[in-house]
């Protein structure tokens, strides 16, 4: 059985186009329950950025971005202006937000917590109750 599709990419002029990249805008197709980290969202909801189907699996919120081999998966959360890009990879019930940057082979898992003006990069692994921000 085929897990049921959590957005849609919303039609017309909603994309971000940087060098290299055309970002398309999300929206919500089913509820997502609120944590202490981050609000519920709608059906409905307008989220963030990504280049592809395939860099998502989980919530990308506000004018955060996901692109070029990135995944976000399981309860992961990235938001605000947040960019995952390159291979990078955030899973678990990781929160990337802020201004923050995950790209290159790097990797956010568990419950850390990637914030603020943060770079996080290269082969970098930030997992368990990790937080990294600046």
């Amino acid at each position: 059985m085929a897990a049921p599709q959590l957005y849609e990419f919303v039609e017309g002029d909603e994309k971000i186009v940087a060098p290299g990249v055309v970002a398309r805008r999300i929206r919500a197709l089913t509820a997502v329950a609120a944590t202490l980290r981050s609000p519920a969202v709608a059906p409905g909801d307008l989220g963030g950025y990504i280049q592809a189907i395939d860099n998502l699996n989980a919530e990308v919120s506000g004018d955060a971005w996901v692109y070029g081999d990135a995944w976000v998966s399981g309860n992961a959360r990235v938001s605000g202006n947040a960019r995952v890009s390159g291979n990078a990879r955030v899973s678990g019930n990781a929160r990337v937000s802020g201004n923050a940057r995950v790209y290159g082979n790097a990797e956010v898992s568990g419950d850390a917590w990637v914030y603020g003006d943060a770079w996080v990069s290269d082969n970098a692994w930030v997992y368990g109750n990790a937080r990294v921000y600046g």
